[in-house]
């Protein structure tokens, strides 16, 4: 940074580490052993769609990569503050490969210039313990390069006694946002 950034106030983005979502896979262990969540085989990329032909170029590479597993069901749908979401669901599931799969969605986007436009990756997880079931999503928002849970209870609500219990077990494992009030849900997610 500049004397006349430093100057004006202008701060460098945080350069978005994608290898931090490597990290998530022996991060799940921990979320087994201390709050009976496992991996929902299900994640997805948000990012800004932007117009023209290197856009559609990339999500069209994008989508020729995920293509390549077959046991994965690959969808691109839209929310309601426009931004676009490609979700990754495994028939069988192995968190390790899906951790891949978004990464080099995550890295597709990045490399074809389009990494500013990058909003969050969320993976999803589950629990069914018989009487409730839960639902858990670690969002890594890349502008920030911290993850944080989100646990969904219903259309606007969410459990953040669940979310709280996350971040104090996965504290030492990953890079937990500090600030709550950067913990923003994601309603229209596709994940959890």
């Amino acid at each position: 940074m500049g004397f006349l950034d430093a100057l004006f106030g202008r701060t460098t983005p945080v350069q978005p580490n994608l290898d931090v979502l490597f990290a998530i896979a022996p991060a799940a262990y921990t979320l087994q052993a201390a709050l009976d969540v496992t991996p929902s085989g299900a994640g997805a990329v948000c990012f800004k769609q932007a117009e023209g032909a290197g856009a559609r170029q990339s999500e069209d590479e994008i989508l020729e990569l995920l293509h390549l597993e077959p046991t994965l069901a690959v969808a691109v749908t839209g929310d309601g503050f426009g931004f676009t979401w490609i979700t990754c669901r495994q028939q069988v599931t192995d968190l390790a490969a899906l951790l891949t799969s978004l990464h080099a969605v995550n890295a597709t986007l990045a490399d074809t210039g389009f990494g500013p436009s990058l909003l969050c990756t969320v993976i999803g997880f589950t629990s069914d313990d018989g009487a409730s079931a839960h639902r858990l999503g670690l969002v890594y928002l890349f502008k920030r390069g911290t993850i944080y849970p989100f646990a969904p209870t219903g259309a606007h609500s969410r459990d953040s006694t669940l979310e709280l219990q996350a971040r104090a077990a996965l504290s030492g494992e990953l890079p937990i946002e500090p600030e709550l009030d950067r913990w923003f849900p994601l309603w229209d997610a596709p994940v959890p």
